[in-house]
């Protein structure tokens, strides 16, 4: 590497690290501007104004200790509920101010008339319901008769907590309909009966159900039924309204179902896990969709004007599912990144219409999952769950799909070291694209071989005039040699769809979770080495090594095959050695086993390039120049049409 490479990488970094200071007083200005503001309003009595500015200096400092006290006491003075933060994203409710449910075991007081024949509901008991099996724990809540949490007992969290995928009255999980007298019901805020007597069930041998029903009077309710079998995720989900038609609008031909969630955090890449954070869904028997990944919006929405199968809460390796056994009429969905909170990474709503005939009773059958995006149990619960993972689209996703992971599970069944597993498949994925890159290697070496008769033409044509004849004289030297400049790259671009196959997969391998290799603690998030005591912009406040060594044999890789044509030009030298350094600030936070890999790669394809060499006689390329050199060219049958049309035109062709 030469002084003028070095001095360009070095400039890189500091503009970075110059970056960083200035953005990070930036950010220092406009808090204590919001601040300020706020501060203005309060004492002036504004409270409302207030309190929505001291969220908004949250998104500039987040956890900032007087921006949360102020927010923590303007809830309570103007009566919003949450007596915890956590269970309140206080970035969201700056622009839709929403109070926070109560919790568990605390009545609501309110006035019985307002939900007519369910007034009777609006307290009763707060005993929470466990219904589980080997794989999953459900806490069932008889307030809206809604799943309370849900835990996963084969996982945890990266700092080994439970893996619980929401919990907390933060969850909104019901109907929202108008009566026939037009009061407005919300039957996630009102109070179901348990029908079933054992508040604690686990599921062995067959399934089981919990039973809760919400009174509207005698022989008149709504009634949930969760049933979860043995060694599954998916949990049925089965409502029936009783006796509903007196007391529903008869006029209704849907009725909205209501599904909000916060999604904490479960990985140690914070900026990982949200890039695969999304909303997915599936329209009615077509294709799987989802919100924009990777979204830096704070907000997005989506309307959908025709039919579902489900829509899936997604995290980068768990999902909350909501399916529905027939279909839902529309959708409106929105994703919101929780700034403002250290716990959540994002807020889902659903606001979901299902086919409602009134009537002496009525059924609707959903189910709910709840579980990991691990393809293989994906794949047998059908309805292209499976496409929770996202590996791809066209022949990336095929290649992921019927090649990789094939592989990949066929390599889990006899290796217990996932780091060993990744080296087996990068050797065979290698083997497999020998040819091209052989092809490739042929076509750098004689390249090399050539380079000191393409510097003899450029010592010949100096003047910028003569840069169209040096090209052509270039050109026409490599082919007498028998030598395409594109020879190199065609085979290397035929790789490509396996590079970004990879690229997409190892960051979504639910298998790589949690897995240590050598100083990686995690194989599906960053390595760190050394964390830093300020964040680069890109980069991040770590060190990963697997980065560092991938940039490092990239370099050497590059070294020893970057003699192609114009890569002695400083300008080409910089751009040539930018690509790995660029790669390197983006790689930086992502997946241990990516970065890995793409080491072993690049070690494997140094040393293919070596042997390489070694079936490339330059004498005896060099002689095939001079042979060719005696012999008249021959025209193709292209140049050959354009002198005919040029004699045609009274043109004579030049002298060759």
């Amino acid at each position: 590497m030469d002084r003028n490479t070095i001095t360009g990488i070095i400039l890189i970094f500091a503009i970075f690290i110059g970056f960083s200071v200035f953005n990070s007083s930036r950010m220092t200005r406009s808090f204590n501007k919001t601040m300020a503001v706020a501060d203005s309003l309060y004492k002036k009595g504004e409270l409302e104004n207030a309190r929505a500015e001291y969220i908004n200096a949250l998104r500039y400092k987040p956890n900032q200790p007087t921006a949360v006290e102020k927010v923590n006491e303007l809830n309570q003075k103007l009566g919003f509920t949450p007596a915890a933060t956590e269970k309140t994203d206080t970035a969201r409710v700056k622009n839709n101010p929403v109070t926070t449910p109560p919790a568990a075991g605390v009545a609501v007081v309110s006035d019985s008339s307002k939900f007519g024949a369910f007034g009777a509901d609006l307290n009763g008991d707060t005993s929470l319901i466990t219904l589980g099996n080997n794989k999953i724990e459900l806490k069932i809540s008889p307030r809206g008769g809604r799943v309370y949490s849900a835990r996963l007992k084969s996982y945890t969290t990266f700092n080994s907590r439970p893996l619980v995928l929401f919990s907390g009255d933060s969850t909104v999980f019901g109907f929202n309909f108008f009566t026939a007298d037009n009061k407005a019901i919300q039957t996630n805020n009102l109070y179901f009966r348990p029908v079933t007597e054992n508040h604690s069930i686990e599921v062995t041998s067959q399934p089981e159900s919990v039973v809760l029903r919400l009174m509207a009077g005698d022989d008149k309710y709504i009634e949930y039924r969760y049933t979860l079998a043995p060694d599954r995720y998916m949990v049925d989900f089965d409502v029936t309204f009783r006796s509903m038609d007196k007391i529903i609008g008869s006029n209704q031909s849907s009725i909205t179902f209501d599904w909000k969630m916060y999604i904490p955090q479960q990985e140690k890449g914070r900026q990982n896990e949200e890039n695969y954070a999304t909303i997915r869904y599936r329209f009615y028997q077509d294709d799987v969709v989802a919100l924009r990944v990777h979204q830096q919006k704070e907000l997005e929405q989506k309307d959908i004007t025709t039919r579902l199968n489900w829509v899936a809460f997604e995290d980068q390796f768990f999902s909350s599912v909501l399916i529905s056994n027939e279909y839902f009429l529309n959708g409106a969905l929105t994703s919101e990144r929780t700034t403002a909170s250290n716990k959540y990474i994002r807020y889902y709503t659903a606001e979901l219409g299902l086919p409602f005939t009134p009537g002496p009773e009525t059924k609707a059958s959903m189910k709910l999952y709840y579980g990991p995006n691990h393809i293989t149990t994906l794949r047998k619960e059908g309805m292209e769950l499976d496409q929770l993972v996202p590996l791809g689209k066209n022949i990336i996703g095929w290649i992921n799909r019927f090649i990789i992971i094939p592989v990949f599970n066929w390599l889990q069944k006899y290796i217990a070291s996932y780091g060993l597993i990744i080296l087996i498949l990068t050797i065979l994925i290698k083997i497999v694209l020998l040819p091209l890159t052989f092809k490739s290697y042929q076509s750098q070496a004689k390249m090399m071989v050539l380079k000191p008769l393409v510097d003899e033409l450029g010592k010949k044509f100096t003047k910028q005039e003569d840069a169209m004849k040096k090209q052509q004289a270039t050109m026409d030297l490599y082919k007498r040699a028998g030598v395409s400049p594109m020879g190199g790259c065609l085979p290397m671009l035929l790789q490509m769809p396996i590079l970004f196959a990879m690229f997409r997969f190892f960051p979504v391998s639910i298998e790589l979770r949690q897995q240590h290799f050598l100083w990686a603690t995690d194989l599906s998030t960053y390595d760190s080495i050394l964390q830093l005591p300020f964040t680069i912009p890109i980069y991040g406040n770590h060190v990963s090594l697997f980065t560092l060594l991938m940039t490092a044999s990239t370099l050497i890789t590059m070294k020893m095959t970057g003699s192609s044509p114009g890569s002695d030009q400083p300008g080409m030298k910089i751009m040539t050695y930018m690509m790995p350094v660029m790669f390197m600030l983006i790689l930086n936070n992502f997946s241990s086993g990516l970065t890995y890999y793409y080491f072993l790669a690049n070690i494997i394809t140094y040393f293919q390039n070596l042997i390489s060499k070694r079936f490339i006689d330059e004498q005896k390329v060099l002689a095939k120049l001079e042979e060719n050199r005696k012999k008249p060219m021959k025209k193709s049958k292209w140049q050959q049409r354009l002198e005919e049309a040029a004699k045609q035109r009274g043109i004579n062709p030049p002298k060759r």
